[in-house]
């Protein structure tokens, strides 16, 4: 179809003559007029059929448009609230007819084979409210529907031929027919190859060329007429479809963001140009360059040829032709090469090497070896295998974090295996759908999986699953799939979307979508390039903050030597490459090679990261680019073509394989090339082994010859001393016993009776026998008396199997007679037939007897002749015990285990028969005693050798071993010791140390000493000692604590500073920590009761916040008026509550519940009361008629009864507490008369219980059989009453007889006509019409004198949770977040007819929406106005007069993560995990502004600093962390959004502004640290120091510039989950920043679980020390560690009762605290440890922040914020 005729476009209307209806028809109302907008004639297509009033182009549907324009332009505008269609007819290439149409009557997307249905979203004019609805709109879809009144004039341009690509994969041909259909007015349609901006005009067009580079101007006669002076695009729209920018939220037609005119970026190639490296990347490049900087190397050869990057460009007369060549035969660059051959062959199959990946770390790689998955580590060259497929694996791929590993099999049973890397198992296991699966690629998270491979019929399809539920054991489901006839020779899915994909093959690039359940895709136009085979893509790395994340080049290489940079937004390419053979070094003239003459080097392989890039050619080069390809700074010759390469993690890695079956990696800082694996390319015919030098050599098809090494390396695992030779002997993993000679070095013995690893080796006391046991159950006797150490006797299956108890699985008593050992099975040791479970190990002969270790933790005694239990220790340590050793005079026990080791008093007659020594890092291995008794060894990460101090001559029972006492105090909770020091002048006379020098007696206890905190008594001793708390009375201290302060006081510790060197100083600490003892029978039958409880299907119903978290039974309460913390502000209403607000509008009374608390607001002016008595969350409130008493209830905790509190108004104190249900109490009512109290459990006990308001004694009590939801008093009688749950509805009667009264239950079931609900709510009217709410929306009137329903209406689309009445109006709130008020006058009248739904005698008055689910509710007599409370935390003042809503409360619906003040604490800031950050006046305590960010949590904030150089308006802003790793700066004064930042591919869990607010430091999730500026949005620095490991809290302060020799007025830290804590120096201005110390705390090894629940390690400087840092975190002990920085050791410690969630140091008083898991605040004085606890909170505090000044305290537990006023302490 000639296509010259259509250029530049084709008029439509002009073309086929319209007006003469010739060759087009009309049907229907379609007449013309004259638009005064656009001053020209126009047709109008009206009526209310679109069907039926059309214009149809052409006449008849044989006829063809034959339009081949790629663009079709429709200038048209739809009629105001009407509707309109348009139908395109569009021909494929194929001969299919595919009618694509659009139309606001279409409410979703949807597609078929022959047919695209398009939802049309019209817009409006600028400024209008339509168009502010539109920005707020939840999607696109609430915008559909008829034109609004303001519509505009629209320029619609389509592209078809993208339409049909994308949508259903075919090739445009031409456009066959159109029919446009009411109701619109239209100008005109062309169509055109050109990408035309209504928005330029001609003279624009000219200057720019627009028209040479693929688009144009508006043709005149289609032109919408601009004023002088005026814009386009502000007369009129211009919407382009499909959209540029890809950010529709589904498949619709409408306005884009952009107010400019489009751009041409998707036709236009831009000319190649240099690229302006972003300062990290300069920085890296420039390192690299550096690093490889030229240094003498040997001469090539004349006739080595050098390769140059060619841009490929149009011809430009001055432009040079010739090429850069980057490499010659002089330059003497660094080059590394490999086996160079004079020759490359090039080899065209596909080699398994080709699938080598490298694991997150870049420790290891991964790559198949035809069946098998073999996984290396690179260091150690160690493997480990991943065994299943049943043929060659065709492809392999990891997710994100490398935690999965998928792999496909060839051959015509294709599947995939889905593995857990670390585990090595496979988790599912499915088939493809396909054979011969060639490419696999995994989405970031994991959750997609994209495959390719070959259907039956040997065409390409493409299979995307869903793998989310894999690492559970789930199913793998697909997701979509698609066949192609295009070829594929790689795919590859973002990693910034799991629904995208790109692919690249033979002629074509494409890229791909997952959508509504079908895959589409979309090929880039390659122009001259397309009979090009493209070979390898790769996406440009990073995240930009000033960019979208698919805002990105893609790149492709070839097998022509071309790289094409493309647009991944726009679909088009920018620029074009070329790897081309580079001239004779001495030609003097060379001419430029372009794409027709020269051959280019084929590229299989291209690897990108954030720096560099990398490339593998078939010349055998693995060559590493900057991202401009401005030249060659690094690579490496192979002795083949290079099919595979891949970069590392960091970058610090670049591996590359050949298809000659090599695969090396090269080191870029030290340009060293190591090779990991050779490997034949074809069969093995043969092989030989050499025995000897243990070589194998094979011979293969692949005609080549290779020599292998097969020695594996063997791991030493026991090894034991002879007791009298100068002999020993090593047991190894093989299985291997080799006895050695000391004194000749030489090797006596070697034996091999042990197939798996040798895990115990011992040698008898008397040195005849030498025993051995391996992990498989075999144990081996020998003869040592012999030189060769001969077997005597070898025993199968009788030791244990396993490696847990290496080395230490055998042990022989002191007297050579018994060997013990664990085995058979390992319940059992074995003794001449003893049984036990683990590790043993014999005490000396004379005690006769066997201690026994367990996997409990327990130490047992038992008797070795008979086996009888002598005695039983449990808890040993916190986990397993290690290792055991026994003293030879049986006075110790030596015990290791996790990072600790403890010794026991072996009789165990004391009250605290242990002492605790840390020093080691890791889990400690062994332990022993030293022959002379006089020392301990212990290794693990390292060999400690300890001086042991016990006096081994003293009678143990005339003293202490342990040198400390125990002392009872008063309260049970705590314990508390003194550690006293005995005269340091004694000396043992006979005892000698190990080393030969006499030492000091062991320190001897005072027990007469009372508790004291006489730190310069314990700074004389040296001697470190540990308590929990201790409560510390003036009258008990003696002369040396005179000083010390009433209170109580946590236990301060000053460590040793004189035994900083030499061997390690054992650290005695008294662990006091004793488990919990759980009613384990009790708490199961708890569950299972509770198993057989289902919560009703209501949200009515009341449902406690799930917690993990329990009140501290030990908290110490400060004296009343001695508090140094008044709850001054509350911020916030439990929306979680059901009818916990309470408002009386006579007395003004308005009290509501925030988490514990029961808030009282004056609202008038604004100030609050609080009534504190709950430990657990109140659940609901009821206020007496007259408003002088309030009641609060709340659950109970750990199983016991709820709470109901009774408050007096007047003097605001608590009158009485009452209990009676076993669950959360879900309703509480007062009677008309205030004589009685009815409250109502929850589901878990529906009872129902009737209490005397005079003595708040319960009368009676009634136990239904269903869940209460809502209860209410007749108000006509004070002894009727009604609840509703989900058995219907109960009227009550009280009868009463004296003092003893009884409830009398009617049950009256609901309406059939209402089919199976729920009865949520209920509300009586004052002529005794009982009204209650469905969980359906509909709203029942009952008769209470008869119990009889008489009337219905639906009242809502939700459930209805709220009701009032009050004279003939009842007002109703629902889930759909809507309150509505009915008019029910009519309704008496319909008492006495019979029952039925006549909804027409009720009127709805008025209607309001509100921000969430309605759950509480009080209005004035009138129902003129009200408070209601909704879910999200707001409480509303409602006027219905008015038609007003005022919000009073607001409070965060989710948790809140953090909080910011400002420097003049005028305001102050919160940030919460459902994405907002609110900003509140802080004398006030109201929201001034919000700022919501969707979809994501926002964690962390930082208020900009208050500096001198800085304008005022900068220290108005906030810095806030978000879960998908950006950050985003909100300015106060404009209450917007100034900048966004994406320096975090993970959430950013810290940040934190520079002291001067130069920079912004943030951390994240994966441990990574970013500099950012807050002005231009750059990432200045990246830190990976605490890589691996969660940010938990950054602090920045100010230092003196030289301080600690290191430059810079600023000092900052970071502390990270490991328990690390780094603090740097930096001049931001410089660029400076270096690291002044590293610390580490130790801490019991965890498994995965427990890790996960660990408390948050903390670090803070103190500002009233300078130098110091405090450090709080998960440790071998719960204390506060203070470290200085100019002396470089622990100065103070301070012991904790609990850990601590969070911490926080007041500026002022010393004052610092902490908030802990059990629901407590410590205040803490640092000095002294002088602390009062409280208790407000009803769960984790998790956030604690001093204000500026010190004055305020804010802290935080889930959604609840309580502001404290600090009085000191």
């Amino acid at each position: 179809m000639s296509k010259a005729w259509q250029h530049p476009y084709v008029n439509v209307f002009k073309h086929f003559k319209i007006e003469e209806w010739k060759k087009s028809t009309k049907e229907g109302d379609v007449t013309t007029f004259m638009d005064k907008t656009l001053k020209c004639t126009v047709y109008r297509i009206r009526g209310p059929v679109p069907a039926s009033n059309y214009i149809l182009l052409p006449k008849t549907s044989t006829q063809s448009l034959g339009l081949t324009g790629r663009y079709l332009y429709l200038l048209f505008k739809p009629i105001p609230e009407k509707h309109f269609v348009v139908h395109l007819d569009v021909a494929t290439e194929d001969g299919q007819v595919i009618r694509v149409s659009f139309s606001n009557l279409f409410k979703e997307f949807k597609s078929t084979a022959t047919w695209l249905q398009f939802p049309f979203l019209c817009g409006a004019a600028k400024g209008s409210v339509y168009e502010s609805t539109a920005r707020t709109a939840r999607q696109g879809k609430d915008l559909v529907g008829p034109a609004p009144a303001s519509v505009r004039w629209i320029c619609l341009m389509m592209d078809l031929q993208y339409l049909l690509s994308m949508y259903l994969n075919r090739r445009y041909s031409h456009l066959k027919s159109i029919k446009l259909c009411a109701s619109m007015l239209l100008k005109n349609l062309f169509t055109s190859d050109l990408l035309i901006d209504p928005g330029l005009t001609f003279i624009e067009a000219k200057q720019a060329g627009a028209v040479m580079q693929g688009s144009g101007p508006m043709p005149r006669e289609m032109c919408f007429p601009v004023p002088k002076g005026g814009s386009w695009h502000d007369l009129y729209d211009y919407i382009r479809f499909p959209s540029d920018g890809g950010k529709m939220p589904f498949d619709s037609i409408q306005k884009g963001q952009a107010t400019a005119g489009p751009t041409h970026s998707n036709v236009v190639r831009e000319l190649p140009r240099n690229v302006n490296l972003s300062k990290p990347v300069q920085d890296r490049v420039s390192l690299i360059q550096q690093i490889t900087s030229p240094k003498p190397s040997r001469s090539l050869h004349d006739s080595w040829q050098a390769e140059a990057l060619e841009s490929d460009r149009k011809e430009d007369p001055g432009a040079s032709g010739d090429s850069v060549a980057l490499l010659t035969a002089d330059d003497g660059g660094i080059h590394v090469f490999a086996h160079r051959d004079e020759e490359i062959s090039v080899h065209r199959h596909k080699s398994s090497m080709e699938e080598t990946l490298w694991t997150k770390t870049g420790t290891a790689v991964v790559y198949p070896c035809h069946a098998v998955i073999v996984s290396m580590d690179i260091a150690s060259g160690q493997q480990r295998f991943f065994i299943g497929h049943t043929d060659k694996v065709s492809a392999l791929t990891f997710n994100g974090n490398c935690s999965l590993l998928a792999s496909a099999q060839t051959g015509n049973l294709s599947v995939v295996r889905v593995w857990n890397y670390q585990k090595g198992s496979c988790l599912s296991l499915f088939k493809t759908h396909t054979h011969s699966v060639s490419s696999l690629s995994f989405s970031y998270s994991g959750g997609v999986l994209c495959g390719v491979g070959k259907d039956n019929h040997g065409k390409t399809m493409v299979v995307v699953w869903n793998t989310l539920k894999a690492n559970k054991g789930g199913e793998v489901v697909v997701m979509a799939k698609a066949h192609t006839d295009v070829d594929i020779q790689t795919m590859k899915i973002a990693f910034f979307d799991d629904t995208r994909m790109v692919s690249c093959g033979r002629d074509n690039i494409r890229l791909w979508r997952v959508r509504s359940g079908s895959l589409r895709s979309c090929p880039v136009n390659l122009a001259e390039y397309h009979a090009v085979e493209f070979t390898d893509v790769a996406f440009e790395q990073g995240h930009f903050a000033d960019r979208e994340p698919e805002d990105r080049t893609l790149f492709a290489c070839s097998k022509s030597g071309h790289i094409l940079e493309i647009d991944y937004m726009s679909v088009s390419i920018k620029n074009v490459r070329r790897l081309l053979p580079s001239q004779q070094k001495h030609s003097q003239r060379r001419e430029k090679q372009t794409f027709s003459t020269g051959l280019g080097i084929a590229i299989n392989s291209i690897s990108i990261s954030s720096a560099f890039c990398a490339t593998g050619s078939d010349d055998g080069y693995l060559r590493l680019w900057p991202l401009d390809f401005s030249t060659v700074f690094l690579e490496a010759e192979h002795e083949g073509p290079v099919s595979l390469v891949n970069i590392g993690p960091e970058g610090a890695h670049v591996l590359a394989a050949t298809s000659t079956g090599n695969l090396g990696y090269l080191d870029v800082s030290s340009r060293a090339y190591s090779t990991l694996m050779r490997s034949h390319t074809d069969t093995v015919q043969g092989f030989s082994i050499d025995g000897i030098r243990r070589n194998i050599v094979t011979v293969s098809l692949d005609n080549s010859v290779r020599l292998f090494d097969f020695i594996s390396e063997d791991t030493p695992c026991a090894v034991a001393f002879h007791p009298v030779q100068q002999v020993f002997a090593c047991g190894f993993s093989s299985g291997l016993v080799r006895v050695f000679n000391i004194a000749s070095s030489s090797l006596l013995a070697e034996h091999k009776q042990h197939r798996g690893q040798v895990i115990g080796l011992a040698f008898s006391p008397d040195g005849e026998n030498m025993y051995s046991a391996g992990s498989l159950g075999s144990l081996a006797l020998y003869n040592s008396v012999e030189e060769d150490h001969h077997i005597l006797r070898v025993l199968g299956n009788v030791v244990a199997r396993g490696s847990e108890r290496s080395p230490e699985a055998l042990t022989v008593s002191s007297d050579s007679r018994s060997l013990a050992f664990v085995g058979p099975a390992e319940y059992t040791v074995t003794v001449m037939d003893a049984r036990s479970l683990d590790e043993v190990c014999f005490a000396p002969v004379a005690t006769g007897h066997l201690l026994v270790t367990t996997s409990s933790n327990k130490i047992l005694w038992m008797n070795t002749k008979s086996g009888r239990l002598i005695r039983e220790i449990p808890n040993v340590h916190k986990h397993v015990c290690s290792s055991v050793s026994v003293t030879d005079d049986a006075r110790f026990l030596l015990t290791a285990g996790d990072k600790a080791v403890k010794v026991w008093d072996y009789h165990m007659k004391h009250d605290i028969n242990f002492q605790v020594f840390i020093g080691h890092s890791q889990p400690v291995q062994q332990v022993t005693f030293t022959p002379d008794q006089l020392g301990v060894v212990t290794a693990g990460d390292a060999v400690y050798i300890w001086d042991f101090l016990a006096n081994p001559h003293e009678p143990q029972e005339s003293r202490d071993p342990f040198g400390c006492s125990v002392c009872p105090v008063q309260s049970l909770i705590y314990m508390c010791c003194s550690v006293s020091v005995g005269d340091p002048e004694l000396h043992l006379s006979r005892a000698l140390l190990s080393n030969g020098m006499p030492r000091e007696a062991v320190p001897v206890p005072s027990s007469s000493s009372p508790p004291c905190l006489d730190i310069s008594v314990i700074e004389q001793a040296g001697q470190g000692f540990f308590s929990l708390c201790e409560e510390v009375e003036g009258s008990a201290l003696g002369s040396s604590s005179a000083g010390a302060a009433r209170g109580s006081f946590l236990r301060v510790t000053v460590p040793p500073s004189s035994r900083e060197r030499g061997k390690p100083s054992l650290q005695n600490e008294l662990d006091l920590l004793g488990d919990d003892v759980l009613h384990e029978e009790e708490e199961e039958q708890e569950e299972e009761r509770e198993k057989t409880l289902v919560r009703p299907d209501a949200y009515k119903h009341f449902t406690p916040r799930f917690r993990t978290s329990a009140l501290a039974q030990d908290a110490v309460a400060p004296p009343a008026g001695e508090e140094s913390l008044r709850l001054k502000a509350v911020i916030g209403y439990n929306g979680n509550g059901r009818g916990n607000m309470v408002w009386n509008p006579d007395t003004g009374l308005f009290a509501y519940s925030c988490g514990s608390v029961v808030v009282l607001e004056d609202l008038h002016a604004g100030s609050q009361k609080h009534w504190v008595g709950h430990t657990e969350e109140i659940s609901t409130l009821a206020v007496t008629n007259d408003a002088q008493t309030v009641a609060s209830a709340s659950g109970g905790s750990d199983g016991t009864c709820s709470l109901i509190c009774i408050w007096n108004v007047k003097d605001e104190s608590r009158r009485s507490t009452i209990s009676y249900h076993k669950g959360a109490v879900q309703a509480m009512t007062y009677s008309r008369d205030d004589f009685f109290l009815l409250s109502a459990g929850d589901y878990r006990d529906p009872a129902i219980a009737l209490w005397s308001t005079n003595s708040y004694q319960l009368l009676t009590s009634v136990r239904l059989a269903e869940p209460i939801h809502d209860l209410s008093f007749n108000p006509a009688s004070a002894s009727q009453l009604a609840c509703v749950g989900s058995g219907g509805v109960m009227f009550c009667l009280i009868e009463q007889q004296g003092k003893d009264a009884r409830l009398k239950v009617h049950k009256a079931p609901v309406p059939g006509e209402l089919g199976e609900v729920e009865l949520t709510a209920l509300c009586y009217s004052a002529d005794s019409i009982l009204y209650t709410g469905t969980n359906s929306g509909r709203v029942c009137a009952w008769d209470s004198h008869t119990s009889r329903c008489f009337m219905t209406w639906e009242a809502d689309e939700g459930e209805i949770g709220v009701l009032l009445c009050r004279g003939n109006r009842v007002m109703s709130g629902s889930n759909t977040n809507r309150i509505r008020l009915w008019a029910v006058a009519a309704v008496q009248g319909m008492r006495h007819q019979s029952s039925g739904d006549r909804s027409s005698s009720v009127l709805l008055e008025h209607e309001m929406l509100l921000d969430g689910t309605v759950v509480s509710a009080a209005f004035d007599d009138v129902m003129d106005m009200g408070i209601v409370g909704t879910t999200t935390g707001t409480l509303w003042y409602i006027n219905w007069e008015e038609n007003t809503s005022i919000r009073l409360i607001s409070g965060h619906k989710n948790k809140v993560n953090d909080v910011a003040f400002s420097p003049d604490e005028g305001h102050f800031a919160t940030c919460a995990q459902d994405g907002s950050v609110r900003v509140w006046a802080a004398p006030s305590m109201e929201l001034v502004v919000q700022f919501q960010v969707l979809n994501q949590g926002c964690l962390c904030m930082a208020w900009s600093p208050a500096s001198p150089s800085q304008e005022h308006s900068d220290s108005k802003r906030v810095a806030a962390g978000y879960s998908d790793g950006t950050l985003r700066v909100f300015s106060i004064l404009t209450s917007e959004m100034e900048l966004k930042l994406h320096p975090h591919p993970v959430a950013v869990t810290a940040i934190q502004y520079s002291a001067d607010g130069q920079v912004v430091l943030s951390g994240g999730k994966d441990g990574l640290m970013a500099v950012s500026s807050p002005r231009t949005g750059m990432t200045i620095r990246i830190i990976s120091d605490h890589k691996g490991a969660s940010i938990s809290c950054i602090q920045c302060t100010k230092k003196q510039y030289n301080e600690f020799g290191l430059e810079g007025s600023e000092m900052w830290l970071a502390a990270s989950s490991d328990r690390r804590v780094s603090i740097w120096a930096a001049d931001w201005m410089k660029d400076k920043c270096e690291l002044i110390d590293w610390l580490s705390f130790p801490a019991p090894a965890l498994d995965d679980e427990e890790s996960d629940s660990l408390p948050p390690s903390l670090a803070a400087f103190s500002p009233s020390e300078p130098g110091v840092v405090l450090y709080v975190g998960y440790g071998m002990e719960r204390e506060i560690t203070f470290y200085s920085l100019h002396q470089k050791r622990i100065i103070r410690k301070i012991a904790l009762s609990h850990w601590a969630t969070c911490l926080s140091l007041s500026p002022r008083g010393q004052l610092l605290t902490v908030g802990c898991n059990e629901r407590l605040i410590k205040l803490i004085k640092s000095r002294n440890g002088k602390f009062q606890d409280f208790t407000a909170h009803s769960d984790v505090v998790h956030v604690c922040r001093f204000t500026p000044s010190g004055k305020l305290l804010f802290t935080s537990a889930y959604n609840e914020i309580l502001l404290w006023e600090v009085r000191g302490l």
